[in-house]
């Protein structure tokens, strides 16, 4: 499990390895908003975070949590 900020947010980071796919959950602790994406596992840690941290920030702007 991983913390990083996103404008000031503290986002939970899980991987998963499930064979040659690794699943990233990240979940805003502020508002328990929670995304999973899926990659290849070859792909890298830090390539599939950056990828799971834009799609939570795209979520929650698209709910109206942030600007």
């Amino acid at each position: 499990m991983a913390k990083q900020n996103l404008n000031g947010r503290e986002i939970i980071l899980e991987l998963h390895p499930y064979g040659t796919v690794m699943k990233v959950t990240a979940m805003d602790v502020q508002t328990l908003t929670e995304i999973s994406i899926q990659g290849p596992a070859n792909a890298g840690e830090e390539i599939l975070k950056r990828n799971a941290i834009k799609r939570l920030e795209y979520v929650l702007r698209k709910k109206g949590l942030i600007s």
